[in-house]
């Protein structure tokens, strides 16, 4: 099957290339585990090495595969070259912390010795989205490959440019050939991976209805699975908050990767006295962004992914102004080439209408007011996902308390929600199962073995 990529800023079609057939597709699942038998045993000193290894080719690349990150899903320039230091600064972290992250535990028990050993599994199929096409590929992949995985990466059928360079940077960083392959399935052949005995898990970034799929065809086959979706986070203000530094924060939570995030900002919920000026000062703030190339460094605004979701997110503000709410600013397409939306807010936003109740992934932003602080903690969770939120107040103390009544995976006070390779990133509710980063996300993929020594 040829699958055909659009720029996002232009319209036009870009690339395209083949799908693989099921034979071409095994085949590799073999090859990575004839290199994932060799691999696990290599010292984690060494896998730690091969790791710290490939932050200086991500850097040498920067420039070359930003630009490939913004042809083929439209982030803009700065964003992308921002997602492959962030990549790099992942491997050192991990090449920097794995050996205690993935070391024996002692217990106290009855015999002479009792440990707790982190083992590798075998070959792990990762699923992975198009809207952060290195960081998401690479924020599962490094830590499955250092516990002594191999990974066979089924990317998102637009970036295929992207897949194939992180394939490239394992082989420049000197990885074994096989343990890391991109693989140019069809979204019909991940289960004919599922199926090998060669892949014994699979993790998945995306919507919440494939990782429901996902979690059922793994599941048919008592095959581990870890899954992070969508999200619909809230940015709480209180009213003692910083108004300044969480309208700034706003902008920024709203609007990186054109609001096409898991984790953006996607219902801010105000303490009423606040409300109705956050959101006029939100609409001039966002109302201001100018729209150009997206390789441009100069562009404040790039396009969305493609027309589709240009489409629904226009649908979404329609209908949830039909519903009462006042549109202030933006909330239809640009007329220009290409898949650009004028940046929308709306005030006057109730539980019900679309823009609260579904996930929004782009760049429009509800204000909702709340009477109290427990309303605005049952409107943060009024939702089926739970994947970031956070909460704004000069009373750090206070803000504490009331993030961790947040059903959240990550809740965060006075910051927007961000990932950071030394924390644990997941959700729970419909937002995901298992975790990525930190140790945990370095032990989801291992056999935890119990070892168990009495004496003779």
């Amino acid at each position: 099957m040829r699958i055909e990529c659009i720029n996002p800023a232009t319209g036009e079609i870009d690339t395209s290339y083949e799908t693989w057939e099921p034979e071409r597709i095994l085949a590799a699942a073999e090859q990575a585990h004839a290199a994932f038998l060799a691999w696990r045993e290599r010292p984690l000193a060494e896998r730690s090495e091969r790791v710290a290894a490939l932050a200086p080719v991500l850097r040498a690349h920067a420039d070359e595969w930003a630009a490939v990150i913004t042809r083929e899903m439209g982030k803009r320039i700065d964003e992308a070259r921002a997602e492959i230091e962030k990549c790099a600064w992942l491997c050192e972290v991990y090449a920097a912390n794995g050996e205690a992250w993935l070391a024996d535990e002692d217990v106290e028990a009855d015999g002479l010795r009792h440990r707790v050993a982190y083992q590798p599994l075998g070959v792990v199929l990762s699923v992975m989205p198009w809207n952060f096409p290195f960081w998401q590929a690479l924020r599962f992949g490094v830590p499955a490959l250092l516990a002594g995985n191999a990974t066979l990466l089924k990317h998102a059928r637009n970036v295929p440019g992207c897949a194939l360079a992180i394939e490239q940077a394992f082989a420049e960083a000197d990885f074994p050939e096989g343990l890391f392959r991109t693989v140019f399935a069809a979204h019909t052949e991940v289960e004919t991976l599922l199926d090998s005995s060669r892949v014994v898990g699979v993790s998945l970034t995306g919507s919440t209805e494939a990782g429901r799929r996902i979690a059922e065809a793994a599941g048919r086959r008592l095959k581990k699975v870890v899954l992070e979706l969508g999200g619909s986070d809230p940015f709480v203000v209180l009213e003692d908050a910083n108004l300044d530094a969480a309208l700034a924060g706003a902008q920024l939570g709203r609007m990186i990767c054109t609001g096409q995030s898991c984790i953006a900002a996607k219902r801010f919920i105000v303490a009423e006295p606040l409300a109705d000026e956050f959101a006029e000062r939100l609409a001039a703030r966002l109302g201001a962004l100018e729209p150009g190339d997206p390789l441009d460094p100069a562009t404040e605004l790039g396009p969305m992914v493609d027309e589709r979701s240009l489409v629904e997110l226009e649908s979404q503000v329609t209908r949830s102004v039909e519903a009462g709410a006042r549109l202030l600013c933006g909330g239809a397409r640009l007329d220009r080439p290409g898949f650009y939306f004028a940046p929308a807010v709306l005030s006057n936003v109730v539980p019900g209408m679309a823009v609260a109740e579904e996930e929004v992934f782009g760049p429009v932003a509800p204000v909702l007011a709340a009477a109290s602080e427990e309303e605005a903690l049952a409107l943060a969770n009024a939702t089926p996902f739970g994947l970031g939120g956070s909460v704004w107040t000069r009373d750090v103390d206070r803000g504490e308390r009331f993030a961790r009544r947040i059903e959240a995976g990550s809740v965060f006070v006075n910051s927007i929600v961000k990932s950071d390779p030394r924390m644990p990133f997941g959700g729970v509710k419909e937002s995901g199962l298992g975790r990525e980063l930190s140790k945990h996300g370095l032990r989801e993929f291992v056999n935890v073995q119990g070892v168990n020594v009495y004496g003779g």
